[in-house]
């Protein structure tokens, strides 16, 4: 699936905006939870739902822990978040993001099952809700930097709070290597 013209623009300048919003520069690391706050959209660990549903909070931290990353839950026009607090940190950074960048899109509630019990999945809004919360996450102004200041990419995970998988995916994705050789003026 391809992302709509003009949408990897969109996605770096909420990122931008959001940041903004928050007091924060360009290239600063970002705290998805402050999104979700800032959005008054309540965040939930799935452990914290250990008494109601204890078999599926056991099955989705344990045997099926890389079945459940995070959904959003809605009650009319108020949605809640709740993501698996049995992942990494880095993990559940992405995890929230992804949430958040739904919020942040207006995607609208969906059934999360058909009648016959199988998943339903909306794989454009998916995408968008990826590559925005990735770049809420690591926007591009964040991956020149860590490329300019040649910031090694487990050191840059570290301080973004994400994965170093997603430090080279951004970068990559970014063109940051390229563009930094090229000499393209960039404030960091």
């Amino acid at each position: 699936m391809t992302l709509r013209r003009g949408f990897k623009t969109e996605a770096n300048e909420i990122a931008l905006s959001i940041r903004a919003e928050l007091g924060l520069a360009a290239s600063a690391p970002l705290n998805p939870w402050l999104v979700a706050e800032l959005l008054d959209v309540p965040v939930l660990g799935m452990r914290s739902f250990a008494n109601e549903v204890p078999t599926a909070v056991l099955h989705f931290s344990h045997e099926a822990q890389a079945s459940f990353s995070g959904v959003p839950v809605f009650a009319g026009t108020r949605r809640i978040i709740v993501y698996n607090d049995s992942h990494s940190l880095g993990r559940r950074a992405n995890d929230v993001s992804h949430e958040v960048a739904h919020a942040l899109l207006l995607h609208s509630p969906t059934p999360a099952m058909n009648d016959l019990g199988c998943r339903l999945w909306d794989g454009e809004i998916e995408e968008e809700a990826d590559y925005l919360g990735r770049a809420l996450l690591v926007p591009q102004e964040a991956a020149l930097s860590i490329v300019g200041m040649k910031v090694a990419p487990q050191d840059a995970a570290r301080e973004y709070g994400v994965s170093r998988k997603m430090i080279d995916y951004r970068v990559r994705i970014t063109g940051a290597r390229l563009r930094v050789a090229r000499g393209e003026r960039f404030t960091f």
